[in-house]
């Protein structure tokens, strides 16, 4: 995995003998994943290959690339390591069917470098593990995105209401997406070896998405206040987070058939799309566009 932990500028390395592979640089906290079992579960989870498109984010020395390129129809890798490009597109030099992009994961529309329908493996670097992959949302999503991530942050996509690792995240991807938890990964599956577990989990855009493609954003930024609040009652998130009098905000609840002593915490993806739907249709609505 090829885990990118900074962006300034590059620091200097020293040549590599011919046939050498880039070392791990710590300064973007590089850990290249190594065990077959875990690259091959990357695969299978990510379904048929066929004739299709693959956009892989942090190819590293091409571990899991190697396995794409074998079944895939075309494959974009993403890397921002201009060493490890070097050596991806010397690797893949002979296979017109893999493209091999030199940029920041985030400066760069998926969509586009796809050029239509296509799936997601993203070996993702950890500390914006949560931008990555609210970038990957962007419409058009991908049809299926696996991820490895670390360990934590696979329990908290996954997490259901009530349970001590739900949040904001949990409740803005469970809107739009299916998150379903593959497999953990222990650092031994890497070299040189994380601090931390890790693990695979598979995203799919759910059929009907709880929340309209129009109130994404305001949805997200009101998830994230009241998950600010989270050991408040609702009422008192409602009224704090909505600018809304005592009377106001009992009103609001009451359209969207909520109680007013539940926490955060406990409400389903479905419970806020209510919640923010009868907000927004507020003469003058508090939550932003």
């Amino acid at each position: 995995m090829s885990q990118q932990h900074g962006f300034g500028a590059r620091g200097g390395r020293p040549p590599r003998r011919e046939g050498e592979l880039p070392a791990a640089r710590k300064r973007f906290g590089q850990h290249f994943l190594k065990d077959s079992r875990v690259l091959d579960s990357i695969v299978e989870a990510l379904g048929p290959l066929e004739g299709r498109t693959v956009v892989e984010i942090g190819p590293g020395r091409g571990a899991l690339t190697d396995r794409l390129v074998e079944r895939a129809g075309r494959v974009v890798a993403v890397e921002l390591d201009r060493d490890l490009v070097q050596h991806l597109r010397t690797r893949y030099a002979d296979l017109p069917h893999v493209e091999i992009v030199e940029a920041d994961v985030l400066t760069v529309s998926l969509a586009a470098l796809a050029g239509g329908p296509y799936l997601l493996a993203g070996n993702v670097p950890y500390y914006i593990t949560t931008p990555i992959i609210f970038h990957a949302l962007e419409q058009p999503r991908p049809d299926v995105a696996v991820y490895l991530v670390q360990r934590e942050v696979a329990e908290r996509m996954a997490a259901p209401p009530g349970d001590k690792t739900y949040g904001a995240l949990s409740v803005n991807l469970q809107s739009v997406v299916d998150v379903v938890s593959v497999r953990r990964v222990p650092p031994s599956a890497f070299n040189p070896p994380p601090t931390v577990d890790s693990a695979v989990v598979r995203v799919t855009p759910r059929d009907t998405p709880w929340v309209e493609a129009e109130l994404e954003i305001p949805f997200r930024r009101f998830v994230l206040a009241a998950f600010g609040l989270r050991r408040k009652q609702l009422i008192r998130v409602v009224r704090t987070v909505a600018s809304l009098d005592a009377d106001q905000a009992a009103a609001v609840l009451a359209d969207a058939g909520l109680p007013h002593d539940v926490r955060p915490e406990v409400l389903t993806p479905a419970d806020f799309a209510r919640l923010v739907r009868v907000l927004r249709r507020r003469p003058d609505p508090t939550v932003s566009s």
